[in-house]
């Protein structure tokens, strides 16, 4: 199949990537690498260095004409988001609209899109929430995704374009950049391991659903031949907060840095876990990588020697 991936530089895209075309797939990446890093780069994808809100995207599409475009670029500063969200909204939606405009033109046939469940759902009602949980996000990242969610829909029911989306919990692995501002695993983990305090925002009692990469690649494997048209969580339903994660990575790297807490962020629920079951059932996938499993390999990964 032939597969474009954008934010194919990126943490979760160029993980993805990497199993595409080891599964034979040919692929290429789109990535203007704000927070995606070439070294990340699969050598056997043909790479193109620009946004997906660029014009430019229509030749590419135009020379690559992929069969399904898995869309990972984005925006991916909940924080930004609140400060600025006319940004926001000008990469992750009027972006989005590009991209499946051109997707449309060129005959895509599918798109895979990575949506957010704690960001969608915002603070929630149910736990786990299922995929049925009113949207109501709380930050413009969130509106973001939820919005281009319905886009999609529109492009399914105007212009035939099949689509899944995939609505991660937290995720958490090797890749993951601890200068950034999202992933509280890859922050902690690589501060502990160079003996740097860790800042927990707030009282630290906040939960999160944290799903390991290869379950999250895992799924968008099985989104290509199936789901079509429709919508799963990809997460594993079990509530962890950052206190109790603070300590679990605490104790895997040894560490003896001292955990301190600083104000809580606008724009962050109090509570997020979503419910895997739909995804179980109708996708054939599953959770296989327990926290504690996760978190060793990711530590592992980041103790690595430097290249």
């Amino acid at each position: 199949m032939k597969i474009l991936v954008t934010g194919g530089a990126g943490f979760i895209g160029s993980n993805i990537v990497d199993r595409y075309i080891a599964d034979g797939h040919s692929v290429a990446v789109i990535d203007n690498l704000s927070t995606g890093k070439e070294c990340n780069l699969n050598p056997s994808a043909r790479f193109y260095k620009i946004g997906i809100e660029e014009n430019a995207l229509d030749e590419i599409l135009k020379k690559e004409k992929p069969d399904l475009v898995n869309h990972h670029a984005a925006q991916i500063d909940l924080r930004r988001s609140v400060e600025d969200p006319i940004f926001d909204a000008q990469v992750n939606i009027l972006g989005s609209i590009n991209l499946f405009q051109q997707c449309v033109k060129h005959n895509v046939k599918k798109i895979i899109f990575a949506s957010s469940g704690g960001a969608g759902y915002g603070e929630q009602t149910e736990f786990p929430a299922s995929e049925k949980h009113v949207l109501q996000p709380l930050s413009p990242y969130g509106i973001a995704k939820v919005s281009v969610e319905m886009y999609l829909y529109f492009c399914m029911k105007t212009h035939g374009i099949d689509y899944t989306i995939l609505r991660y919990a937290n995720v958490y692995g090797p890749r993951q950049d601890p200068l950034g501002e999202a992933g509280v695993v890859a922050i902690f983990t690589s501060a502990m391991l160079k003996n740097q305090n860790c800042v927990i925002n707030g009282d630290g009692k906040q939960t999160r659903d944290y799903i390991y990469i290869d379950d999250v690649v895992n799924a968008n494997v099985l989104a290509l031949t199936k789901g079509d048209r429709e919508v799963f969580n990809i997460g594993t339903g079990i509530e962890t907060d950052v206190n109790e994660l603070a300590e679990r990575l605490k104790k895997e790297t040894g560490s003896s840095v001292e955990l301190k807490h600083g104000i809580a962020k606008l724009g962050e629920q109090k509570r997020s876990a979503i419910d895997p079951q739909k995804a179980i059932k109708e996708l054939n996938w599953k959770p296989a990588i327990s926290i504690d499993k996760g978190i060793k390999k990711t530590i592992n990964w980041y103790r690595r020697p430097a290249l």
